[in-house]
């Protein structure tokens, strides 16, 4: 089981209702959802190199560390800057049930895709019953 974790999640819903707008932007949107035995999250990452990518695992805590560079050339004059830039950081916790130790990740076009294996302990098995009969013959006398 994934737990989304985000400390001023509070925060930016207040201040969206206060002001009207949102507070700041979702730098690195994702999504997760569970296939078979194994949990898939997606971290929209445009622009980002993937050597800039940093992910570490510590205490059942994911954290996803990435470096957007901004991009202007030499001498220009900036007319419009909406596109956020610098370092980003996300973190899931990540339940008891999953194999932190087997994440596999893959980046392409954008967006980070991380395989999180449910523990074999954890995953739904079927357990044999076997039964055992009074085979004894009873005499009558």
């Amino acid at each position: 089981m994934l737990v989304r974790t985000d400390p001023f999640r509070e925060l930016d819903r207040l201040t969206q209702h206060v002001l009207g707008t949102s507070a700041r932007p979702a730098a690195m949107p994702m999504d997760a959802y569970r296939q078979g035995d194994s949990f898939y999250v997606h971290f929209d990452l445009p622009g980002v190199s993937a050597e800039s990518i940093e992910l570490t695992v510590e205490q059942n805590v994911l954290t996803v560390r990435a470096e957007r560079k901004p991009e202007q050339p030499g001498g220009a004059e900036m007319l419009v800057a909406e596109r956020p830039a610098g370092v980003f950081t996300r973190q899931v916790f990540l339940g008891d049930t999953l194999d932190a130790d087997h994440i596999s990740a893959d980046y392409s076009s954008g967006v980070l895709t991380l395989t999180i294996p449910v523990h074999e302990q954890a995953k739904p098995r079927t357990i044999q019953i076997t039964g055992h009969e009074d085979r004894k013959k009873v005499t009558a006398g």
